[in-house]
């Protein structure tokens, strides 16, 4: 199961609102931030709506123990097509947004 702490990190690892959140997990707004609280621990299908929604914005979700014996956490998915962005010495006035 994934903590209320995943959840937050994740939402703020992806940009999510708490609201982008609730839409996309079919949740209110109260139900997601009592998740990342702590005090929506009664909701099992609450925190798999959430966990797929986030699952769905590119988080992978890490369970406790593994790499180097940390606790739970998240990270970002790796871009499939290998788009790293612009390198710092390729960056000009054209491609500035």
């Amino acid at each position: 199961m994934i903590t209320g702490t995943q959840i937050r990190g994740a939402r703020a690892m992806t940009g999510m609102s708490i609201e982008e959140l609730a839409d996309a997990a079919g949740l209110s707004t109260q139900t997601v931030s009592a998740l990342e609280h702590g005090t929506g621990t009664g909701e099992p299908q609450a925190f798999l709506a959430a966990k797929h929604a986030l699952e769905a914005a590119g988080i992978v979700f890490i369970a406790s123990g593994n790499h180097d014996e940390g606790g739970p956490g998240v990270r970002l998915k790796a871009r499939p097509n290998g788009d790293d962005g612009l390198r710092p010495e390729e960056l000009n006035a054209t491609n500035d947004d």
